[in-house]
């Protein structure tokens, strides 16, 4: 059954890659295998007649080789301040069974370990951006400093979380994580953020 949905709003990607990731180009992560956080914060959403905005959503995940070739093992973390019909729209929509980008990326997964519901805290400030899921994990990222101070991007990556974004470049000043067996304690690794747009129907 398909469902009228879209949401906007800003995501964030940190991950255990050194120097720019090559996954986003469809090649090998640097260390082998990736282990990353994804976040995303809904400033506008709507799931039929549900209300999504200012709800946070978040991906820990696994890929034992290049992200493009699958078989990820991934926690799916759904803000805690939703409501029942929230916290459906929500794992449908990021679980795949929505349809829309979110369902490309879900057919990267192997295997979802767990669903979780947490207080998800997403920030926002110039350069920077914060995620924390409950006491779970935690990275923080600064953008990278380019020419004349302006921001590093890339654009038109052939694998994408927000297709049709620029992509801010930056590095992570922490990025930890310790459940499931999924585990990193991380710093001064690849990161990005950008805004996104999704729809379904």
């Amino acid at each position: 059954m398909s469902h009228q949905w879209s949401m906007q709003g800003e995501y964030l990607e940190s991950c255990n890659c050194k120097g720019a990731c090559p996954c986003i180009y469809l090649g090998n992560p640097t260390e082998g295998e990736c282990t990353a956080l994804v976040g995303w914060h809904i400033t506008k959403g709507q799931f039929e007649d549900v209300d999504l905005s200012d709800r946070n959503v978040a991906v820990a995940l696994h890929s034992p080789g290049p992200m493009a070739e699958g078989n990820w093992k991934v926690v799916l973390y759904i803000d805690q301040r939703a409501d029942e019909p929230q916290q459906e729209a929500l794992s449908s929509i990021f679980g795949g069974q929505a349809g829309g980008h979110p369902a490309l990326l879900a057919s990267f997964i192997g295997e979802v370990l767990a669903v979780e519901y947490l207080p998800i805290q997403f920030e926002m400030e110039q350069g920077r951006r914060h995620l924390k899921l409950g006491q779970s994990a935690e990275t923080e990222i600064n953008a990278l400093e380019g020419q004349n101070g302006t921001e590093v991007t890339i654009r038109n990556h052939p694998f994408a979380v927000a297709p049709g974004e620029t992509l801010v470049v930056a590095k992570s000043q922490s990025l930890l994580y310790r459940s499931y067996g999924i585990d990193f304690d991380l710093s001064e690794r690849t990161a990005y953020y950008s805004p996104f747009a999704y729809s379904g129907s």
